[in-house]
C-alpha cells in the first residue's frame, strides 16, 4: 500500500495523546492508593493540555487525506457497521473528556464528591478520568480495527494489529509523561519511565511477532487468480498502459526491497531500543533532558514504523499491475 503521511501523523499523534492522558490518570490512581506522591493539579492540567493538542493535531491531519473534507461529518452515520464511524464519534468524545479533566484540575475543583468506605474519596477528576480511560482504550481498538478488519490485506488482518496500536500508543504517551514529569514533577519520572519501558517492550514483542507472521504469510491471491488463468508459468511483461495510473500510485509505495529493509531496521532501533536505553540513562544520571530525547527518538521511530506498516501490506490488485508495482 501507499503510505499517506496524513494517516501516519493521524495515528501516531492520536496514539501518543491517548497514552499521555492514560498516564496522567494512572498516576492519579496510584496516588489515590498511596503508592505514589500526589500529582499537582498544575501538572495534570499541563499534561491534559498537551494530550489535547496531540489529539487535535491528529484530527487536523486526518482532513488531509479526505477528498471532500466538508463532508467529513457524514462518516459518523455508519457507526453500527463501520470502525471508522466509531473512531469519528469516539475521538471528539475523548477530546471533550480530556479538556474537562484538565479544566477541573486547572481550577482546583478536586474536593471529594463522596466517599467509599473510610479511605476512598471520589472527586470529579476520578470519574472523568475513568470515562476517559474507557474512551481511550475503545479508540485504540477502533483505529486499529479500521485496518485489522480488512480481510484481503492479510498483513493487517490480525489481532496483533490491535495490540501494536495499543502498546505503541501507550509507550509514546508514558514516555512523554516521563519527559513532562522531568520538568514539572521530578519524583514521578521513574514511575512513568518504568511503565513506558514496559509498554515499549510489550510493543516490541507484538511488533516482532507481526513481522515474523507477515514474513510467513501464504497469500491467497495469486497472479493466476487475479487474471483468471490457471497456467502455472504466467509472467506479466507489461501493464497495458504507457505510464502509471491511480492504481499504481495509490496501492503501492514505489520503493525497493532495500528501502523496506532499511526502514524496518530503523524503526526497530528508534522506536524500541534507543528509547529504553535513553530513559534508563536518564534515571541513572538524573537528567531532565534525556526523557524528552527518549520521547522524540521514539516518536520518530513510530513514524517509520507506521510507514512500514502501510508499505508492508500487499494489495491484491498489485498482482495485476506488478510490472509497474
Amino acid at each position: 500500500m501507499h503510505p499517506a503521511f496524513s494517516v501516519i501523523f493521524l495515528t501516531t499523534l492520536i496514539g501518543a495523546g491517548q497514552g499521555l492522558f492514560l498516564a496522567l490518570y494512572t498516576g492519579q490512581v496510584y496516588a489515590l492508593a498511596n503508592l505514589l506522591p500526589t500529582q499537582s493539579d498544575a501538572y495534570c492540567a499541563l499534561g491534559s493540555a498537551l494530550a489535547l493538542i496531540l489529539l487535535i493535531g491528529g484530527l487536523v491531519a486526518s482532513f488531509f487525506h479526505l477528498g471532500h473534507p466538508e463532508r467529513a461529518w457524514r462518516t459518523a452515520s455508519r457507526w453500527r457497521t463501520s470502525w471508522l464511524s466509531r473512531e469519528v464519534i469516539l475521538l471528539p468524545l475523548l477530546m471533550g473528556l480530556v479538556l474537562l479533566y484538565g479544566t477541573v484540575h486547572y481550577f482546583g475543583f478536586t474536593a471529594p464528591l463522596f466517599r467509599v468506605g473510610d479511605t476512598l474519596s471520589v472527586d470529579a477528576t476520578l470519574i472523568i478520568g475513568a470515562l476517559g480511560t474507557l474512551a481511550a482504550f475503545a479508540l485504540y481498538v477502533c483505529i486499529a480495527m479500521i485496518y485489522a478488519g480488512v480481510r484481503f490485506l492479510q498483513e493487517w488482518h490480525s489481532p496483533l494489529t490491535v495490540a501494536n496500536y495499543t502498546f505503541l500508543g501507550l509507550a509514546s504517551g508514558f514516555m512523554l509523561a516521563a519527559a513532562l514529569a522531568a520538568q514539572q514533577e521530578g519524583h514521578l519520572v521513574g514511575f512513568y519511565g518504568i511503565w513506558a519501558v514496559i509498554a515499549t517492550l510489550l510493543g516490541l514483542v507484538t511488533r516482532t511477532a507481526s513481522l515474523c507472521r507477515n514474513a510467513r504469510i501464504k497469500h491467497k491471491a495469486t497472479l493466476q487468480s487475479a487474471l483468471g488463468i490457471r497456467h502455472r508459468t504466467l509472467q506479466q511483461k507489461a501493464q497495458g498502459a504507457m505510464g502509471g495510473s491511480f492504481n499504481t500510485r495509490e496501492f503501492f509505495h514505489g520503493k525497493g526491497t532495500a528501502t523496506l529493509i532499511a526502514v524496518r531496521g530503523l524503526f526497530l532501533v528508534a522506536a524500541f531500543v534507543l528509547p529504553v536505553l535513553l530513559i534508563a540513562l536518564a534515571d541513572a544520571l538524573q537528567s531532565p533532558a534525556l526523557p524528552l530525547a527518549a520521547f522524540l527518538v521514539q516518536y520518530l521511530g513510530l513514524l517509520a514504523e507506521r510507514w512500514y506498516f502501510f508499505a508492508e501490506a500487499r494489495h491484491p490488485q498489485n498482482l495485476y499491475y506488478q510490472s509497474i508495482a
